[in-house]
């Protein structure tokens, strides 16, 4: 308890130094522990980006890719699958529901994405949280549509509003469906998924705007009106993929296999968590580097507590005879300087978790309204209490350093102190 109170009371002496270092490990420390919780929310908001759904099935090719245009809205099919295969696979004894999907046109850079109302009713993401309206409804009419929450804000719309869908996923097209205007009647909540980014327009319409189309272009001459293409059969021939739900988590390789061993059509069904996480780990070099980054981050603020505490050792050479010729020990210094040290990162670690917790007080609601991303104030995980104790035993074995100069010193110096 002495040598606790000599090593409080040293430190106060030296506050303002001792005050910066403390910054210094509470930042480092903060910035640590922040990056880990960002991450751990960040891996799971992306295995989240869907949820509830037990096989995404689309044409055969490779899973990732599947994976990327039916849920990341990231590149295109290498084919479309027929609207018979859909409808045989819908109607499966085994299978709850499916949401069907059409991609290949876009709006200023967004992807448009054709659907039915089966997707506002079971898509899910996060947990199986369900989709849900800032405003307006879902769509009824073929000329409507339903904008996510980031194509709402980035182009500054409102419900009432027209637009006009191009063909074509790039950002810039030549041919745009300007005869057949989409009304917007439903913003949805930011969820942090692709959603967000995603423009939906009932499967009808995507069959309306390319009414006079022919095999991916459009017929010279032919124009057909936007009350002309609602008399036409509007029940599409293809679709890029669709969703499954199944009754039952048991039948899900089963049907998987039904529908890979489907022999009227090349197709190929994937379990999205598992998709989710090969792609994950494809990204874990810069999820790994990241990190690595915020360990010298924290090494930083521990070598600066090294820094200070040599640099002013040389003028503690008083005190530490001094403290010799009252009964201590060479032991005694070694224990005092090194205590100060390892006092010092936990209090340095306190104040850092202080500072996490009263930026995820603020950064919460900014994160979740912004980016859809959930930051949970809860207590540290054991990875994150593990990362505390390293840092914690880092600045005990760095202590060591400085205070085994000064126990050389006071067996050296005794009372003849160099001046």
């Amino acid at each position: 308890m002495a040598t606790l109170y000599l090593a409080i009371k040293s430190l106060l002496n030296r506050r303002f130094t001792v005050g910066l270092t403390l910054l210094s490990i509470a930042l480092s420390v903060s910035l640590l522990l922040g990056v880990e919780r960002l991450r751990v929310e960040s891996h799971n908001s992306f295995a989240n980006t869907i949820s509830g759904t037990d096989l995404i099935v689309g044409a055969r090719s490779r899973a990732i890719n599947l994976l990327l245009y039916s849920v990341f809205r990231i590149g295109d099919a290498t084919n479309n699958i027929s609207w018979k295969s859909y409808q045989k696979f819908a109607d499966h004894p085994m299978v709850k529901w499916t949401i069907p999907i059409s991609l290949g046109d876009s709006h200023k850079g967004y992807r448009v994405m054709g659907t039915n109302q089966d997707y506002f009713r079971h898509y899910s993401y996060a947990d199986k949280r369900p989709l849900a309206l800032a405003e307006g409804l879902p769509f009824e009419h073929v000329y409507q549509a339903v904008l996510g929450h980031e194509v709402a804000k980035k182009l500054n719309y409102t419900l009432g509003q027209k637009i006009i869908i191009a063909h074509g996923a790039g950002k810039t097209s030549f041919t745009m469906h300007d005869d057949k205007p989409f009304e917007i009647v439903g913003i949805l909540k930011p969820t942090g998924t692709p959603v967000d980014r995603t423009v939906h327009i009932p499967l009808e319409g995507i069959e309306a705007i390319h009414a006079n189309w022919v095999g991916g272009r459009e017929v010279a001459g032919l124009k057909i009106s936007a009350d002309e293409a609602l008399e036409k059969e509007l029940t599409p021939k293809s679709i890029t993929g669709f969703l499954v739900g199944l009754k039952s988590i048991i039948a899900t390789f089963r049907v998987q296999r039904e529908v890979n061993d489907y022999r009227k059509e090349p197709l190929l069904a994937i379990l999205p968590g598992v998709a989710l996480q090969q792609l994950w780990d494809l990204m874990s070099v810069a999820e790994n580097a990241l990190f690595v980054v915020t360990i010298l981050v924290v090494s930083i603020g521990l070598i600066g507590m090294l820094t200070v505490m040599l640099a002013g050792l040389n003028e503690r050479r008083r005190e530490m005879a001094i403290l010799r010729s009252v009964g201590a020990r060479p032991g005694h210094i070694l224990l005092l300087i090194t205590g100060e040290s390892f006092l010092l990162s936990l209090i340095g670690i306190t104040l850092g978790l202080l500072l996490l917790y009263t930026s995820l007080f603020f950064a919460q609601p900014i994160m979740e309204s912004q980016y859809g991303l959930h930051l949970q104030i809860s207590l540290p995980s054991l990875r994150e209490y593990l990362i505390l104790g390293l840092v914690g035993t880092s600045g005990l074995i760095i202590g060591l350093i400085p205070g085994y100069r000064a126990y050389r010193y006071s067996l050296t110096d005794g009372m003849n102190i160099r001046l």
